[in-house]
């Protein structure tokens, strides 16, 4: 599943590629894509004639504000989850859609935005600029703090693990504690801070918890600068794969030498989740 700095790295192509895009017709191919009220009719009329604004990014989700022609006053927002394997593709030629593309959307000038989804988990919805985005999508008002905020710091860290009994990588992939954060970067900045992923949340110490802290805005930073990890389904806006998985510590690298000890990289199920570390490194 992409994660934050896949998820960072889309929205960055979209506001580059989608500046001043007015959008004349939507199709929605496939009804699951749209979570919105009223389904793909309701979602494809209030979409058209919408001016793209700005983008911004909340945990997973991308956020649009749609503005009208005249007066480019807000009218509405278009928020997209990529869930597993959800995509954009942009087109200027026309060229046949794939299988899996879910949703087109043109401008006047036929130039085209494709969401493109193999599993079909994505979604999207049309929210009214009446309300804030949050207060029609749940997974949104559940959302703890962004990790490059104010609100994220040790001292929230430390208050909100400090009577979870569960894995600290359990914890740090549940999205009302850190938004954005899922099992690739979990497990490098577990390694990064020399923490052993089924090490229980509330027995990590102050300075660990701290060292954490660094080591999630370390990580998160250093793949957005490489724009994300492709290990499977991520590609960006031009079709191209992140580059962050090349430097990956222990994510996808089982059985091979740590880059630091030499030990032999582990895995394992954590929390559900295919969990990699250095049994060395990490305690």
């Amino acid at each position: 599943m992409p994660e934050l700095p896949e998820v960072e790295t889309v929205r960055k192509g979209l506001e580059k590629r989608l500046k001043g895009f007015l959008i004349s017709q939507v199709q929605v191919i496939t009804e699951r894509s749209i979570s919105s009220e009223g389904g793909s009719i309701a979602f494809c009329k209030n979409m058209q004639g919408s001016l793209v604004g700005g983008w911004t990014r909340r945990g997973k989700y991308l956020i649009c504000r749609l503005k009208g022609t005249r007066q480019e006053k807000q009218i509405g927002w278009w928020v997209i989850h990529l869930r597993m394997t959800g995509q954009f593709q942009w087109c200027d030629n026309n060229d046949k859609a794939c299988p899996h593309t879910r949703v087109r959307i043109w401008n006047k000038s036929n130039s085209e935005i494709r969401f493109v989804d193999t599993r079909n988990f994505g979604q999207m919805w049309w929210v009214s600029a009446s309300y804030l985005p949050e207060e029609k999508i749940n997974g949104l008002r559940r959302l703890g703090p962004e990790p490059f905020s104010k609100e994220f710091n040790p001292e929230y860290l430390q208050h909100s693990l400090q009577k979870r009994k569960r894995s600290i990588k359990a914890s740090l992939l549940d999205q009302s504690v850190i938004a954005g954060v899922g099992n690739i970067y979990a497990d490098e900045s577990l390694f990064d801070a020399k923490i052993l992923p089924t090490k229980e949340s509330q027995e990590l110490t102050p300075k660990e918890i701290a060292k954490l802290c660094k080591s999630l805005i370390k990580i998160l930073k250093l793949s957005i600068g490489k724009g994300g990890t492709t290990f499977r389904d991520f590609r960006d806006l031009e079709g191209l794969n992140g580059n962050y998985g090349g430097q990956a510590s222990v994510y996808k690298r089982e059985r091979k030498p740590c880059k630091e000890c030499g030990s032999i990289i582990l895995k394992a199920k954590v929390a559900g989740r295919g969990t990699h570390w250095c049994p060395n490194c990490q305690k």
